[in-house]
């Protein structure tokens, strides 16, 4: 099976760049996205028709959200990971199959001056509490924009960046934590000395041009998964956002699809 996931960063915005073909011809099991930046009903969405949709807004207008595109249709659907204060920005949706749980994700970024930088930091604790309950249960596939370059091959320019957010050691550390909780980061288990590879670009100072990229995007699943896996691959040549796609195969299937 073949996942795919893309910070779309509006996706109104990279529907008028080509999505829809992208979609089309990736022609993935699961499509997911991260920052929508929609409310229900802003967009019509002319979907494949072997795809069914998943969203969760945020309540602030033109902010964060998620979704998630299957030819699969789930056991269940859940959004959010059940805690009050960290469910009001349409950040995660869960999508549950006989083999494994699907988990989107968008990681809150820590902001200028590192802000938010606490705030992230216990929505780090909650959502490994979080994926660990599922892990508890069966496989996770776990992917999205996580807002961390973990190591410094991850990043054009570690040493400028080491207290600016996405690459503080505290962020690296709870990411460092999580895979420590049974979790495999699948590019880096693919291709762990790969170089010059980036998910991320600012738009300013022709950075994408220059590849002075980060890695932020993932797709993390839980070590029980380690045999069925097949290869990841960052999709560099997609544009359309100031991201570009990442893929996760997998040597899995769903009953009955």
């Amino acid at each position: 099976m073949k996942f795919i996931s893309w910070n779309v960063n509006g996706l109104r915005a990279c529907v008028q760049k080509g999505f829809l073909g992208y979609l089309k011809e990736a022609d993935a099991d699961f499509f997911c996205i991260q920052e929508t930046k929609l409310q229900e009903g802003q967009i019509d969405l002319d979907l494949p028709p072997e795809y069914e949709g998943y969203w969760n807004y945020a309540e602030k207008k033109g902010y964060s959200g998620t979704a998630i595109f299957t030819k699969h249709t789930p056991i269940s659907c859940s959004y959010g990971i059940g805690m009050e204060a960290f469910d009001s920005e349409g950040r995660v949706i869960t999508l549950e199959y006989q083999p494994f749980y699907l988990v989107t994700c968008y990681t809150p970024n820590s902001q200028n001056a590192l802000a938010r930088l606490p705030y992230r930091m216990e929505w780090e604790d909650a959502m490994l509490g979080y994926l660990d309950k599922l892990k508890a249960k069966k496989p996770v596939i776990f992917c999205g924009d996580l807002n961390v370059a973990h190591q410094e091959i991850d990043l054009k320019n570690p040493k400028a960046n080491q207290k600016n957010a996405g690459f503080t050691d505290e962020e690296r550390g709870k990411l460092s934590r999580l895979l420590q909780h049974g979790y495999l980061d699948t590019f880096r288990y693919f291709y762990p000395d790969r170089e010059q590879i980036y998910s991320w670009w600012s738009y300013r100072f022709k950075a994408r041009e220059k590849n002075a990229g980060w890695r932020i995007d993932y797709f993390i699943v839980s070590e029980d998964l380690k045999g069925s896996l097949t290869d990841a691959a960052i999709h560099t040549e997609v544009f359309g956002s100031d991201h570009c796609p990442v893929e996760l195969t997998i040597g899995l299937e769903i009953a009955g699809s």
